[in-house]
């Protein structure tokens, strides 16, 4: 019986998660089969024991596997024997007392509105092509929506409201959320659309394709995300996942509540969104040391 299959229905039927969770999961769990194939000469992992999982963990970081994407195999792990005893096919998961690895937090530091500006109000920046204004809109709708890579491929022109001047997007378990657009993104949106009948058939379903009229795919984004903020700024990290990033700690910045940026990024908890304040709390900071009567006090000394 083929529990892996039927744990990756059980996620995507019944938990409801998307399909790109689905395949991530799916990966995680096909790496560990195949280590376990070759421990055991078999592909039987629900008899897997604490002692292959830590024989695994080794293996993996002498394959050079950074912490992150252990422990990500791990919570994979985790979940799929935990499915394991709901169905009663074991009775206690191998993956207990198997503690994550310990990782060095990665400071992600957002574009400033100088640089977003830079790119975004240069009009020779973008080309007047079908790809151009493609391009534009993508890297638009990521920085003032904070929606996420996945979250763009998946549009569908049906989610645009043009005249309530709202996009509805599909997050993670399949959470819908409204999310309200600028007018400048607006008329980027119905001037994109424009051209996209040019290309696109019209049966065709997702709002972005490329320029052979095919979906789009996560390399993808990333390689035009990366290639055009690489123009403006010498950041290393220039990934879609610090424009949305930059689109929460921008709002913060600006006086936005932190339980409205929580809703319009898709988070279940306020802990998620807490992690972009750090930003804020540096600007609060030069704030008081100019504002506050105690700081001046100090200046006049």
């Amino acid at each position: 019986m083929d529990f892996i299959q039927r744990f990756l229905d059980y996620l995507q039927l019944e938990k409801r998660y998307s399909l790109h969770t689905v395949k991530n999961y799916q990966i995680d769990l096909s790496d560990f089969s195949r280590f376990y194939s070759v421990e055991e000469n078999s592909n039987n992992i629900q008899y897997a024991t604490k002692l292959h999982i830590r024989t695994y963990i080794i293996w993996l970081s002498k394959q050079s596997v950074n912490e992150r994407s252990i422990n990500r195999k791990l919570s994979s792990l985790r979940s799929f024997y935990k499915f394991l005893i709901k169905i009663g096919e074991i009775s206690t998961s191998p993956m207990l007392q198997i503690k994550s690895l310990k990782t060095q937090k990665k400071v992600i530091v957002p574009f400033t509105e100088k640089e977003m500006s830079r790119l975004l109000d240069d009009e020779q920046m973008f080309s007047d092509s079908f790809e151009g204004i493609r391009d534009r809109l993508i890297i638009n709708l990521l920085y003032q929506t904070g929606i996420r890579r996945a979250e763009l491929i998946q549009l569908k022109i049906n989610q645009f409201d043009v005249s309530n001047k709202t996009i509805k997007v599909l997050g993670k378990r399949n959470k819908e959320r409204i999310i309200p657009l600028s007018f400048e993104l607006v008329n980027q949106i119905e001037k994109y659309l424009e051209l996209r009948k040019e290309i696109v058939e019209s049966d065709f379903l997702t709002i972005f394709s490329t320029s052979k009229g095919k979906p789009l795919y996560d390399k993808f984004v990333y390689k035009i995300v990366n290639h055009y903020l690489s123009l403006i700024t010498e950041k290393q990290k220039r990934s879609p996942h610090v424009l949305r990033h930059t689109f929460a700690t921008q709002m913060l910045d600006n006086g936005a509540e932190l339980n409205a940026v929580k809703e319009i990024l898709g988070h279940s908890s306020l802990s998620s969104t807490q992690i972009y304040t750090h930003g804020s709390i540096q600007n609060l900071k030069k704030v008081f040391n100019k504002a506050h009567p105690r700081e001046q006090k100090k200046d006049k000394l």
